[in-house]
């Protein structure tokens, strides 16, 4: 994989920023994940922006964001929002970056899952599971435009799919 940086997309919960962390512990590199890189700037957590601005103004800080860290390229991996790679110019960001992006394909249930059990994380795109599910359904498509796609099967760790990765990369 040479020194080719890595994004990886996927719906929320899917594990994104947990399966960065192994794929960075793994290739000893750096890894940001967008959310939290935004909260440190801001001051703010994506779901109080959206709350407070609305979606429209969180994805316009959410794409600065985005440029800046692709900018910066001290981090190898880095793990996209949820929503991050349903916007077009995000999408050519990365690709103008050459960046490799893989879509963590992971089953509404364990995303769900994921979504439900970490109530105190606050997804205000997510209220309810049938909402979620929607949402989730309508994502797939713009997923689908990542250049390689991993299946994240239910019970595998984020080493498994870090080193899934590896593999098929």
């Amino acid at each position: 994989m040479n020194d080719r940086r890595i994004v990886l997309v996927g719906f929320m919960g899917c594990g994104k920023t947990s399966v960065a962390e192994a794929l960075a512990h793994l290739l000893g590199c750096e890894m940001v994940d967008l959310d939290s890189f935004i909260i440190k700037r801001e001051g703010r957590s994506p779901a109080e922006i959206i709350q407070q601005d609305g979606e429209a103004a969180f994805r316009d800080l959410e794409s600065l964001a985005l440029r800046d860290v692709l900018q910066d390229r001290s981090a190898r991996i880095v793990a996209l929002g949820g929503g991050t790679w349903t916007v077009p110019a995000n999408r050519t960001l990365v690709a103008l970056h050459e960046c490799l992006s893989i879509w963590l394909d992971a089953p509404f249930e364990v995303c769900w899952d994921h979504i439900s059990e970490n109530r105190e994380a606050n997804r205000p795109l997510a209220p309810d599971r049938d909402t979620a599910k929607i949402r989730y359904r309508s994502r797939r498509a713009d997923y689908a435009l990542a250049r390689e796609r991993i299946v994240a099967n239910p019970g595998e760790s984020s080493e498994m799919i870090a080193k899934k990765i590896l593999a098929q990369t």
